[in-house]
C-alpha cells in the first residue's frame, strides 16, 4: 500500500521550486485518461490539476520531476520528456526512450 501522501503543499508553494528539476518532466497526453485522480494524489508537490478526463496539467513552476505521476497512470497517459521544450508546441518535447534491453 501507499505511504502518506501530500495533499496540501508544503514550504514549496510559497517558493517556484520546479527550477530543481533535473532532466524530464511530466507530459499528460490527454487521450486515454480516465480521470481516477492517482497523478494527482501521488504529486509530492501536489502540483498536478484538473477535473475530468483528458482535463489533467502540472505546475511547472513546482514540479519537481520526479515521475511519479507517469509511473502510477494506470492508462499510461502522462509521459516523462526531456526537459526544454516550449509549451506552446514549438518544438515538440522527445519523450525518453529506454536503452536497448539486454539479453
Amino acid at each position: 500500500m501507499f505511504g502518506p501522501l501530500v495533499c496540501k503543499p508544503g514550504a514549496s508553494r510559497n517558493n517556484r521550486t520546479g527550477s530543481w528539476r533535473m532532466e524530464s518532466r511530466p507530459k499528460f497526453l490527454k487521450k486515454d485518461c480516465i480521470a481516477c485522480n492517482m497523478c494527482l494524489l501521488i504529486c509530492p508537490e501536489a502540483c498536478i490539476s484538473g477535473q475530468g478526463k483528458n482535463n489533467y496539467d502540472a505546475d511547472f513552476d513546482y514540479c519537481k520531476g520526479c515521475g511519479n505521476c507517469a509511473w502510477i497512470c494506470p492508462k499510461k497517459d502522462i509521459e516523462m520528456v526531456k526537459e526544454g521544450h516550449n509549451p506552446t508546441g514549438v518544438g515538440l518535447p522527445t519523450p525518453i526512450k529506454e536503452g536497448p534491453k539486454s539479453k
